[in-house]
């Protein structure tokens, strides 16, 4: 089974070596990574989807909480959340049907961002599958080239930062601080 889970970091030189090195060297796969600085500059949010059981995802959390720059570490699994992939993916258009991508590229609203002689780069985002389903669809004109970011993903409540100390800038209307 597919785990999301989001760890809080300090953002500090090597936080992302250091988990990453960690996970690695106990044998922990990590199917998706993305990390990104936060709305306080003091901390970055690492994104990254595991691939096991209850036991095996336990152990990745007891690991994380040693980390003394991890913060707080949660599993979105069983909870609402909001999740998104990002792709740029260079198709040709050399067999004349530029039109046809051009129209699968609106049913999947995602956009075209360079335009070529001989090909399309385009921009696409959302779930996974929408990613996948889109990328089944372009292999008929030829996929030239592709990159992908890791899968991110954001509770729809505020559990993750309701403890963490709050910046004057960003704090939340009546919230006291």
């Amino acid at each position: 089974m597919k785990h999301v889970l989001s760890a809080l970091v300090m953002n500090q030189p090597g936080v992302l070596a250091h988990i990453s090195g960690m996970l690695a060297s106990r044998a922990f796969n990590i199917d998706s990574l993305a990390v990104g600085a936060t709305e306080n500059p003091d901390f970055s949010r690492i994104t990254f989807v595991v691939n096991g059981n209850e036991k095996t995802l336990d152990q990745v959390r007891k690991q994380l909480s040693k980390i003394i720059t991890v913060v707080k570490v949660q599993d979105f699994s069983g909870q609402d959340f909001v999740e998104r992939d990002l792709m740029l993916i260079k198709v040709s258009t050399e067999n004349g049907r530029r039109g046809e991508i051009r129209e699968l590229v609106d049913i999947f609203r995602g956009r075209i961002v360079d335009v070529g002689a001989s090909h399309v780069m385009i921009e696409i985002s959302g779930r996974e599958n929408k990613i996948e389903a889109f990328v089944e669809r372009m292999r008929e004109f030829g996929i030239l080239e592709m990159v992908r970011t890791g899968r991110i993903a954001m509770l729809r409540d505020r559990t993750i930062t309701d403890d963490l100390p709050v910046e004057e800038s960003v704090a939340a209307p009546g919230s006291g601080t």
